[in-house]
C-alpha cells in the first residue's frame, strides 16, 4: 500500500514538473537514446529480403528491453531505498509526458502567424508531417489545432494510462513504441516493410487512449453529449485512432478539420472531420490550450485512481 502512494507521489510529481519545464532543451532525454537504438537496428537490418520480419524483431526487442530493463532496474531500486524509487518514478514521468512543449508548439505557431504567413509556414513544419510552404493562414491554425488534439492523446492521455496499469516500465514502454511509429512507421517505399509491425503496435497501444481522450475532452468542455457525433466523425481520419481526439476539438470549437493536404510532394485526400467551415483565430487556440489543460489534469487523477486500485488489488490477492 504505501509503495502505491509513493507510486502515486512520484506520477503528480513528474506531472507537475511537466506542466511547469516541459522539456528542456539541453537536458538529456531517453526518447534520444530510443531514437538512437532504432536508428542503429534500421541501418543494418532495413535492407534485403524479411524486411518484415527483420523490423518486427526490431520492434519486439527494443519495447521488451524497455519494459524489462526498466521493470527489474527500478525494482532493485524499490528494494534499496523508496525515495530513490520516488525520484526515479518522477523523473522518468516527466520525461515522458509532453503537455507543456507541445501548448507552447502551437502557441508559437500563432504568434508567428500573427507577424506573417511566412513565419507561421515556418513554425509550423517543426510540428507536422505536411507541407507548409503553400499554406493560407486558415490551414495553418487547422493544422496546429489538429496537432494539439492528435498529440494530447499521444503526448500525455496514452502514457498516463499506460502508466495506470504498467507504472514507470508502462509509460517508458508506451513511448519505446510510439517513438518507433514515428520513426519507421510510414507507408513509404523505405519504411512500408520495415515499419509495418511496429505500426500497428502503435495503433494497439492508442486504440484505447485516443477514445478516452476525446471523451474527456468532451467532459471539460461541458459536451457530453456530443459524444455519439464526435464517434462518428472521428472514423473519418486514416488513422484507427488520431480522428477521436481531433473529432472533439472540431466539435468543442465548432469547426471543421482535415480535408486534402500534401505530404512529401504528394496531395492525399483526407475527408474532413466535422462539418462548419469557420475561420479559426486567436480564441480558437485559448479555448483549444484550456481544454487540453484540464484534459491533461483529468487523466492525472484518473491515472492515480486506477493505479490506487490495481495495486490495492494486487496486496489483497498476494
Amino acid at each position: 500500500m504505501e509503495t502505491a502512494l509513493i507510486g502515486i507521489a512520484a506520477l503528480f510529481t513528474g506531472f507537475l514538473l511537466d506542466q511547469i519545464l516541459g522539456d528542456p532543451e539541453k537536458w538529456p532525454h531517453p526518447i534520444v537514446a530510443f531514437g538512437k537504438a532504432i536508428s542503429f537496428f534500421e541501418k543494418r537490418f532495413n535492407n534485403g529480403r524479411s524486411r518484415f520480419v527483420k523490423g518486427a524483431f526490431t520492434t519486439l526487442l527494443l519495447t521488451g528491453s524497455v519494459f524489462v530493463v526498466s521493470f527489474f532496474g527500478l525494482k532493485l531500486i524499490l528494494d534499496y531505498s523508496s525515495t530513490i524509487w520516488y525520484v526515479a518514478t518522477s523523473i522518468i514521468v516527466f520525461f515522458c509526458l509532453a503537455g507543456c512543449t507541445l501548448r507552447k508548439e502551437v502557441r508559437m505557431v500563432f504568434e508567428a502567424l500573427n507577424e506573417s504567413t511566412e513565419k507561421g509556414r515556418n513554425q509550423l513544419s517543426r510540428i507536422v508531417g505536411r507541407d507548409t510552404q503553400h499554406l493560407s493562414p486558415q490551414q495553418i491554425r487547422t493544422a496546429a489545432l489538429e496537432t494539439l488534439a492528435e498529440n494530447l492523446s499521444d503526448g500525455v492521455i496514452a502514457p498516463l494510462f499506460w502508466f495506470a496499469f504498467f507504472g514507470a516500465p508502462g509509460i517508458l514502454t508506451y513511448k519505446m513504441i510510439n517513438t518507433l511509429d514515428s520513426m519507421i512507421g510510414y507507408k513509404n517505399d523505405r519504411y512500408l516493410l520495415f515499419g509495418r509491425f511496429a505500426a500497428k503496435l502503435d495503433d494497439v497501444a492508442n486504440y484505447i487512449p485516443a477514445r478516452i481522450t476525446a471523451l474527456i475532452m468532451l467532459l471539460v468542455a461541458g459536451k457530453l453529449n456530443m459524444t455519439k457525433v464526435v464517434f462518428v466523425n472521428g472514423k473519418n481520419h486514416a488513422s484507427p485512432n488520431s480522428g477521436y481526439p481531433e473529432a472533439a476539438l472540431a466539435t468543442i470549437l465548432n469547426c471543421r478539420f482535415g480535408g486534402p493536404n500534401y505530404y512529401f510532394g504528394q496531395l492525399v485526400k483526407k475527408p474532413y472531420i466535422g462539418t462548419q467551415e469557420k475561420q479559426l483565430a486567436n480564441c480558437d487556440l485559448q479555448i483549444a490550450i484550456k481544454v487540453n489543460k484540464y484534459s491533461e489534469l483529468a487523466m492525472a487523477f484518473i491515472t492515480a485512481t486506477l493505479y490506487f486500485i490495481i495495486h490495492y488489488s494486487i496486496n489483497i490477492f498476494q
